[in-house]
């Protein structure tokens, strides 16, 4: 496993359509994990040293020759999907097509904790046939498991800003927090129920946004409805193996493993959720960047509850 070291770089300098930000928050995320656990060696990490981070929030210090709509003084969220990362440090690069304008309403964290967790809750929703955000149609039974983690936290308010009615999973001390995001059913994942999923009320599942990890195919099935879709935000190989023979059977029910895409446009559809108030970041810690070293473990853990921030 790769170790986190503090070293002193050059700032970077933006290319012709990139945009240079002083950062003001990061935060960590499952995909930092797998570049430092080698699961993408040799495809990542490209070079050495490599800074971890792929988002950030954060002012516009310098724009590049063809930014067009950005410019010195800009606060803005950006993803960092240069693949080279680069949210924990105090300068970034990132990309115009993937930098969005950060309202004053969001503060830095807000915007730090949003882009990939609110991006893939956001993606599992639109890929739910008959989910609306308008509330039209008839309602969805949706599951989502380990509903206070960063993705989950995120899926649980906008599946009730949609036709939707949620149950989620999570550990007995954050049943309280769930509830208070809008989930309609929360079970303890330690109980019989939680550990079999099933639904308090014996609803079947239309969709399970699967933030958690051990559940095998087995215990989603009997709980779909005929033709229920689990989405899986960290597939692993055996998921692929399970979707792929899926579709090869013509099979109603499926396990769907998540491979997203961030698009700008949909950043600033959730940041103005944000900003609405329609939604919020629950934020477990947050950490100097002097200190960053010490996040890391807690999110390796993984019982962290919502997201965990760095700032420089």
């Amino acid at each position: 496993m790769y170790l986190l070291q503090h070293v002193e770089l050059q700032v970077p300098s933006p290319k012709q359509d990139e945009v240079l930000l002083k950062m003001e928050a990061t935060s960590i995320n499952p995909f930092d994990l797998r570049i430092q656990k080698g699961i993408v060696w040799p495809f990542l990490p490209r070079k050495f040293p490599h800074i971890p981070g792929i988002v950030a929030a954060g002012e516009v210090f310098e724009v590049g020759s063809g930014v067009k709509n950005f410019k010195a003084g800009d606060k803005v969220v950006a993803v960092l999907f240069n693949i080279c990362g680069g949210g924990l440090a105090e300068f970034a690069v990132a990309k115009e097509n993937l930098t969005v304008s950060r309202p004053p309403e969001v503060t830095a964290f807000q915007g730090a904790a949003l882009p990939i967790a609110g991006l893939a809750a956001h993606e599992c929703l639109l890929r739910t046939p008959g989910f609306s955000y308008e509330k039209t149609g008839q309602q969805l039974n949706l599951l989502i498991t380990a509903a206070s983690g960063g993705v989950g936290q995120y899926a649980v308010q906008l599946a009730k800003l949609g036709n939707a009615h949620v149950t989620a999973t999570c550990g007995a001390r954050n049943l309280d927090l769930v509830k208070s995001l809008g989930a309609d059913e929360v079970i303890d994942y330690k109980t019989p129920d939680g550990a079999a999923l099933k639904s308090p009320s014996g609803r079947k599942y239309d969709a399970v946004i699967h933030c958690a990890t051990g559940f095998p195919w087995s215990t989603f099935k009997p709980n779909l409805s005929t033709n229920g879709k689990v989405f899986d935000i960290t597939p692993t190989p055996s998921v692929f193996m399970t979707y792929a023979l899926q579709k090869l059977t013509f099979s109603k029910k499926q396990l769907v493993p998540l491979l997203m895409t961030p698009k700008k446009q949909k950043l600033d559809f959730l940041l103005n959720f944000v900003k609405e108030g329609k939604i919020k970041a629950v934020i477990d810690s947050i950490h100097p960047l002097s200190k960053a070293e010490e996040a890391w473990p807690k999110s390796i853990d993984g019982h962290a509850t919502g997201k965990i921030i760095v700032e420089p």
